[in-house]
């Protein structure tokens, strides 16, 4: 998947919380901005591919079409009912699916020439080990593409997003802004930006069940550059995606003062991608 149809990839993240498999279907389609950021950043995509936390694994498809072979693991089978599907309907049979830790991998070293770890961080308990594993089952000279989100902006808590965006995180801090938001998802779901299709926390509500708070790390700029430092990895690119608030509210000097600066860029930005190398 090459082509990036930015209007095909709204329309699928719609709807995206309908089912595993539309999620696949989202997954592959946006997929084409991962091949891009990857090549942007000097990394390659060939040989042997690991998603390492591929969820219901249209990445993992998408990267199939490009690569010798892709595994994608995950600790929730997710994929069993959206990527097997995709796979046998698109015909790919280079790929394969593992129930796994991402953390405790169960490959021998050197297994990849690339790595793809795809808004998974924030959600690992072990951060550091889970740097220290995708180092070692990557071939010399291999690549680890990363994005993630700072835990400040509006993106990175991982929380529904208000009509009027209130960062109601910083003002309360998370535990008060888990039960504000639990409760307006059962109680007042007009009030959240998400629709109810795109929406796990309406969709949840409406079924009665329990709506978990799935955020374990709560991400920096500088957290993951250490961590990335400390497993062995040499930094090819990094981009800082701010958002649309502070791109249109905030005037350009000031705005890239505040980008570069440790503690303020974490509450701007809202999407940090990395391309990586193994030496």
């Amino acid at each position: 998947m090459r082509i990036i149809d930015d209007a095909a990839i709204a329309r699928a993240g719609a709807v995206r919380r309908r089912s595993e498999y539309d999620y696949t279907h989202f997954e592959y389609l946006r997929s084409a901005k991962i091949l891009a950021s990857i090549e942007r950043g000097g990394g390659a995509i060939r040989g042997r591919v690991l998603d390492n936390g591929c969820g219901p694994g249209g990445t993992a498809l998408s990267i199939a079409e490009e690569a010798e072979f892709v595994v994608g693991l995950d600790l929730d089978a997710r994929f069993r009912s959206g990527g097997t599907r995709f796979a046998r309907e698109k015909g790919i049979a280079n790929a394969a699916f593992v129930q796994g830790d991402g953390s405790r991998l169960p490959f021998p070293d050197a297994s990849f020439d690339l790595v793809l770890s795809h808004s998974v961080i924030e959600h690992v308990v072990e951060a550091e080990r889970y740097f220290r594993e995708c180092f070692r089952v990557l071939r010399p000279g291999g690549g680890l593409y990363l994005s993630t989100q700072p835990y400040l902006s509006l993106t990175g808590c991982h929380l529904p997003r208000l009509k009027v965006p209130i960062p109601i995180h910083l003002l309360l801090g998370r535990r008060a802004a888990l039960a504000i938001f639990r409760f307006l998802a059962r109680r007042a779901p007009w009030t959240l930006r998400d629709p109810r299709e795109s929406n796990t926390w309406i969709l949840l509500a409406e079924q009665g069940k329990p709506i978990p708070d799935s955020l374990a790390q709560r991400v920096t700029v500088t957290r993951v550059n250490r961590w990335a430092a400390t497993a062995g990895f040499r930094l090819l690119r990094q981009d800082l995606h701010l958002t649309g608030f502070f791109r249109r509210f905030v005037p350009g000097p000031l705005r890239r003062a505040l980008a570069r600066t440790p503690g303020t860029q974490d509450v701007m930005i809202g999407h940090i991608e990395c391309v990586l190398a193994k030496p």
